[in-house]
């Protein structure tokens, strides 16, 4: 899948990245800082019916969310993490084996940690201030 978008337009975004079929629960987020991955990210989180605020776990790295159905969301923000050893000692693979979503900012921080059955998402910030987002899903 291949859309741009504005910022305002992303909760239709959202929608259409849940509603495609077969969706991998672990997505990586790959885009410069300020692009929008915790945004999107948040507006995801909302689409699948999380209580309450969503907010970046930039200082703790992973934040645990419920949704009204009793799924489990995790939001990784790995940007300060300082290797993979670090990830592995916080059991980060426990997360992702786990069956529930996980959503991973800065997933290049972990390379060999992400699971090879995962779902990317890529976003550009266009010179018009509109984003590129490109899903894999394979």
């Amino acid at each position: 899948m291949k859309k741009t978008f504005s910022l305002e337009e992303i909760n239709t975004i959202a929608k259409e990245i849940l509603a495609t079929p077969n969706l991998k629960k672990v997505i990586t987020f790959h885009a410069q800082m300020g692009a929008g991955k915790t945004t999107l990210i948040k507006e995801l989180a909302k689409e699948l019916g999380v209580i309450g605020t969503s907010s970046s776990p930039t200082f703790a790295l992973v934040n645990e969310y419920e949704t009204q159905t009793n799924e489990v969301v995790y939001h990784f923000d790995l940007y300060r993490i300082k290797d993979e050893l670090e990830a592995y000692d916080m059991g980060i693979d426990e997360y992702f084996y786990s069956d529930n979503w996980c959503f991973i900012e800065w997933p290049e921080k972990i390379p060999h940690l992400i699971p090879l059955d995962h779902a990317s998402i890529q976003i550009q910030v266009l010179p018009n201030g509109k984003r590129e987002l490109v899903l894999k899903n394979d």
